[in-house]
């Protein structure tokens, strides 16, 4: 298992203020190294107050948005104007409030028919940004960004669906029975790949799937979240009192 760090905070404003700093020193040290900031992002509430975060004069000013490019973890299938796209939520909460180029913005077509074929493509634009094969090893996402579901879901790879078996594929389509719907979503093979791992959880109804993911015996069918375990990079926790109310001291330290 890879090392934990949490970072517990009373409000989910104080906890996306910290997720905004450790964004800001992953940037600097990734664009330093390499040239070039790779971040993969999250939908929900919580991610998309760190969104408007960062584009406040604090941070905004201090982050290189031009060597910064974004993908997304997951999308719903609907189109990027719908009220439930996470492209659209980024889009207004970050994407039109700092200087990025649009080459730089990588938006998941998940409301194509075909979402096979689209999430196949998905997986050779980020092939083709990092300058690898898409049937090789995953690249390395400077940080990705996750939440979590009260399912113990992450992403779109929700209990007892069959992307959580996927060993190879970095994007694929994925079918959510519980939602009588499809998600396009990365798999667990490019999120562990990752130098670091981000989950922003908030609220009390996250409290108790968050104990079972942590604490509980080890599911990780039913709390998929349970799979997340970068193999050469850190996972950070950035939670509210609320969540992490059931958690031990001792897991916290």
């Amino acid at each position: 298992m890879s090392s934990r760090q949490f970072v517990v905070e009373a409000s989910p404003h104080d906890v996306c203020e910290r997720a905004a700093e450790m964004w800001r020193t992953r940037a600097e040290e990734a664009i330093s190294e390499r040239g070039r900031f790779f971040v993969a992002l999250a939908g929900g509430s919580t991610p998309r107050e760190l969104y408007q975060i960062l584009t406040a004069r604090g941070f905004r000013q201090q982050i290189d948005w031009s060597n910064t490019e974004f993908f997304f973890g997951d999308e719903r299938s609907v189109p990027a104007e719908s009220n439930d796209s996470n492209f659209r939520m980024v889009r207004e909460a970050l994407f039109e409030k700092i200087a990025v180029p649009d080459t730089h913005i990588h938006r998941m077509p998940a409301e194509q028919h075909d979402l096979e074929a689209a999430s196949a493509d998905y997986e050779q634009l980020i092939a083709d940004r990092f300058g690898v094969e898409p049937t090789g090893p995953p690249p390395a996402f400077d940080l990705v960004l996750l939440g979590m579901g009260t399912d113990g879901h992450t992403a779109s790879l929700f209990p007892f669906t069959t992307a959580l078996a996927e060993q190879h594929r970095w994007v694929v389509a994925n079918e959510v029975p519980q939602l009588k719907t499809w998600r396009m979503t990365m798999t667990f093979p490019i999120i562990n790949a990752a130098r670091s791992v981000a989950f922003l959880i908030s609220g009390e109804t996250k409290s108790q799937p968050l104990f079972e993911v942590l604490c509980g015996a080890v599911n990780a069918d039913l709390y998929p979240a349970q799979r997340v375990a970068p193999a050469n990079g850190s996972m950070s926790f950035f939670v509210d009192q609320l969540a992490s109310a059931k958690l031990p001291e001792s897991i916290l330290r």
